[in-house]
């Protein structure tokens, strides 16, 4: 079986229930989602037996037993389409799985079809078959990759949705150098972990991001790896971003809050009693020394606070130039933070 196939195949059981959201939108409503799905490769093996040959077939196809909510049993057939080849018995051969299914089963299936390709007007739909006044016509879902909407993808909360996004962009990006690829994936990794999914469902994503578009330089496989390893370090479900100002806040965010704090504190007691001494001439001492007081933490809170998040979004965009070598325009990105304020950081660490 062909690498793509098996990175599919995996996928699909990783992120079967973001697939029935994807593409069945009330799909909460008709199924039972928390149940899962069973997969039934043993069966759709004895339905349909290949030929032994490793790198066959050029297609993926999944078998899955769902349940609804009324708790009946459904079968959704899904054949995912690897290769993209022209194929003109597709359609034919989709109907044979279909009444295959449905003769071995006696059960209500749906199907889907998602093509890969690159080739636009490749879409078969719908099977027809006419003999001397015999007539059957079958049509089934299907989903074309390469007419997506990139933007939408990047939008959606689904997590299939950055797996079909994986896949559209690879048909893009068969043509593009290392360097370029290796943005593109930056891209995607820098998404996929803004969007706070689960853990266990972003190393699936990772997986799949990693291998789905490889590099040719395996050096670029090296370096890539390598931020993954830096984004992931001591995570669990946050986003790039979150981690990276989460390491920022033990490194030295704390601290610069501790020492704002301190020295906020210090200010505004001071500036505090000598306004408190002021009124409490006309008020009373006891009670404008209190007031003094009072107004002295609040502002001695508020400046420390405020020079405790400047010292912790410095240190993480060090990190981010340091330990990630990322230019000024990503660094200000990922910690929102602007670009001058990023070079101003690295002004400071070339002296």
């Amino acid at each position: 079986m062909r690498k793509d196939d098996t990175l599919w195949k995996g996928i699909l059981e990783s992120l079967f229930d973001d697939f029935l959201r994807f593409f069945f939108p009330n799909a909460d409503k008709i199924f039972d989602i928390e149940k899962g799905g069973i997969f039934l490769d043993k069966e759709l093996e004895q339905l349909f037996p290949g030929n032994g040959d490793m790198q066959s077939p050029k297609f993926v196809d999944k078998l899955a037993k769902v349940f609804t909510k009324a708790g009946d049993e459904e079968w959704v057939l899904i054949h995912i389409e690897i290769q993209g080849y022209d194929d003109k018995d597709f359609a034919r051969r989709m109907f044979t799985y279909f009444y295959r299914i449905l003769d071995k089963f006696s059960k209500p299936v749906t199907v889907i079809a998602i093509f890969t390709d690159s080739k636009i007007n490749y879409r078969p739909a719908l099977y027809e078959y006419e003999f001397m006044g015999t007539k059957a016509t079958f049509q089934f879902n299907t989903y074309k990759i390469a007419e997506c909407n990139e933007i939408e993808l990047e939008k959606s909360k689904n997590p299939f949705a950055s797996v079909i996004l994986t896949a559209l962009l690879a048909i893009r990006a068969k043509k593009l150098a290392d360097h370029d690829l290796y943005s593109l994936k930056y891209t995607l990794l820098r998404n996929l972990f803004r969007k706070r999914f689960p853990k266990k469902k972003i190393n699936d994503l990772l997986i799949f991001l990693q291998l789905y578009l490889p590099f040719v330089n395996p050096e670029y496989n090296a370096k890539f790896d390598k931020v993954i390893d830096t984004i992931t370090e001591n995570i669990e479900t946050m986003g790039i971003r979150e981690m990276v100002l989460e390491r920022a806040r033990k490194e030295g965010l704390e601290k610069g809050l501790e020492e704002g704090l301190e020295k906020g504190l210090e200010q505004g007691l001071e500036q505090g009693l000598e306004q408190g001494l002021e009124q409490g001439l006309e008020q009373g001492l006891e009670q404008g020394i209190e007031k003094g007081l009072e107004q002295g933490i609040e502002r001695g809170r508020e400046q420390g606070l405020e020079k405790g998040l400047e010292k912790g979004k410095t240190i993480a965009v060090r990190n981010l130039i340091l330990k990630m070598g990322m230019s000024d325009n990503q660094a200000a990105d990922i910690a929102e933070v602007s670009v001058d304020f990023v070079k101003k950081v690295r002004r400071k660490l070339k002296k």
